[in-house]
C-alpha cells in the first residue's frame, strides 16, 4: 500500500536568503543576520525550491499535521526576526526591598532580592541582548526563543516561594511582547493551503 505525505509550502520574502544543509535543518540569512534551526523528527523534511521552503510529513495524519504547523510557526518567527527584530519589556518591581539587575558576562545578576544577602542570576541564551535601565528592562535579538527564554529565566529567577503572593509581588516582570522595528502592513508571510499527495517510492 502506498503510503500517503503532507506537505506545507511557506514562501519567504525576498529579502531572506535560505540554505538547507540537511533534511532537517534550515538557515535563514538577511542583513540583520543568521538563524539557524535544526527541526529533529524522523517524520520530518525539508527541502527548497526557490523562495518556497518545502515541508514533508510522513506519514498523513494528526501528529504529522500538528509537526507541520508547529515547524511553519518557528519558520514566521524565524523571518519575523530577520526582519524587524524581537524585543520583550520586562519592569522591576518592589515594595520594601529595592531590587537591582545588571548585566555581568552572559548572565543578568539580580540583588536584593526580598533583601537576600546572596544574589540570583537570569542567564542570557544566543545571541539576544540585555539592556537594564532604572527600572526598566529590555531584551533583544533576532531569535525568539532566545529572547524570550531570557526574559523569561529573569522572571523564573524572581519568583516568589512559599510566600504570599499577594503581599509579596516582588521580582521582574515580562509587560511586553513585540518587536524592535515598526513592522510593515502585509508583512506576513505566505503559506499554500496543506496538501496530502502518495509518497513516491
Amino acid at each position: 500500500m502506498a503510503e500517503k505525505e503532507l506537505v506545507q509550502k511557506v514562501i519567504i520574502p525576498e529579502e531572506i536568503s535560505a540554505e538547507n544543509p540537511d533534511k532537517n535543518t534550515l538557515v535563514l540569512k538577511s542583513p540583520k543576520g543568521m538563524i539557524k534551526r535544526t527541526f529533529k523528527s524522523h517524520r520530518l523534511k525539508i527541502s527548497l525550491r526557490g523562495r518556497e521552503i518545502i515541508l514533508e510529513g510522513t506519514p498523513a495524519n494528526k501528529q504529522t499535521r500538528a509537526l507541520l504547523h508547529s515547524v511553519v510557526a518557528h519558520i514566521k518567527n524565524m523571518v519575523e526576526g530577520l526582519l524587524y527584530g524581537h524585543k520583550y519589556d520586562l519592569k522591576i518591581v518592589y515594595s520594601h526591598f529595592p531590587l537591582t539587575a545588571e548585566v555581568e558576562g552572559g548572565k543578568v545578576k539580580i540583588k536584593n532580592f526580598t533583601g537576600e544577602k546572596f544574589n540570583r542570576w537570569g542567564k542570557i541564551i544566543g545571541d539576544a541582548k540585555v539592556a537594564v535601565k532604572g527600572q526598566e528592562i529590555t531584551v533583544t535579538g533576532l531569535d525568539k526563543e532566545s529572547v524570550g527564554q531570557t526574559a523569561a529565566n529573569m522572571e523564573l529567577a524572581t519568583k516568589v516561594r512559599k510566600r504570599d503572593v499577594r503581599r509579596f509581588q516582588d521580582g521582574i516582570y515580562i509587560v511586553k511582547r513585540g518587536n524592535i522595528e515598526e513592522k510593515k502592513k502585509g508583512a506576513a508571510i505566505a503559506t499554500e493551503k496543506e496538501t496530502e499527495v502518495v509518497k513516491s517510492k
